[in-house]
């Protein structure tokens, strides 16, 4: 027969095991970065982007996912963006559905600044806010895919980049300063200065990147 104080060890050991799957199969599946890696647009390609959420996502205990970043390059073997993210649905931290699908997800989304919420669950800073830094880095069409067909740097050398180059932009916020779809756009808005810090801060951002649980 168990003692008092051994039946509430193995209480506490199963609500700990129980908060751990939940925190790894249920969670969130989407964030918005809440920092940037350090080095502007270059992270390093697909593979560092891809880290740089996964280390955020387990910093916030959500580790337990495959966490990929929404993000298009381009060149002989282009990437879409919304061909890596899974095909969800998506829900943020706290527990709201973004999207359902892929498709929807680049059609009538839940996406608002109340909802693109950090892995931190906090509301990004954009038009209006003490700093603007609703520019997030999409290298992306309004369809998720990659640019082409043209010579600009629409990615920041595919990622890699912290420098020259430029990349194609999303408003986490949906404002712009125009009233139509291409400056609300939240993954196709408007390229940057730049691919460093300070390029990409000129025009209200952050180097912030949408993450998405893949699994």
């Amino acid at each position: 027969m168990l003692r008092p104080l051994a039946v509430v060890a193995l209480a506490a050991l199963a609500v700990t095991a129980c908060g751990t799957m939940s925190s790894m199969g249920r969670g969130p599946s989407f964030f918005v970065t809440s920092a940037n890696s350090g080095q502007g647009a270059g992270f390093g390609g697909l593979a560092g982007a891809d880290a740089h959420c996964q280390a955020l996502a387990t910093a916030a205990g959500y580790g337990g996912k495959t966490w990929r970043a929404y993000l298009s390059t381009t060149g002989a073997n282009p990437v879409n963006a919304r061909d890596r993210i899974g095909k969800g649905p998506w829900t943020n931290v706290k527990g709201t559905q973004i999207a359902a699908s892929v498709e929807e997800l680049h059609g009538t989304n839940q996406l608002t600044k109340e909802t693109a919420l950090t892995e931190r669950g906090q509301v990004v800073m954009g038009r209006g806010d003490p700093v603007n830094m609703h520019d997030v880095l999409t290298g992306s069409t309004p369809e998720g895919r990659a640019t082409v067909g043209g010579t600009e740097d629409t990615t920041c050398s595919n990622w890699t980049s912290s420098g020259t180059g430029s990349a194609i932009v999303g408003h986490v916020d949906r404002q712009g300063l125009r009233d139509d779809a291409p400056s609300r756009s939240w993954n196709s808005s408007h390229a940057t200065r730049g691919c460093g810090m300070e390029a990409l801060k000129s025009t209200g951002g952050a180097g912030l990147l949408y993450c998405f649980a893949a699994n």
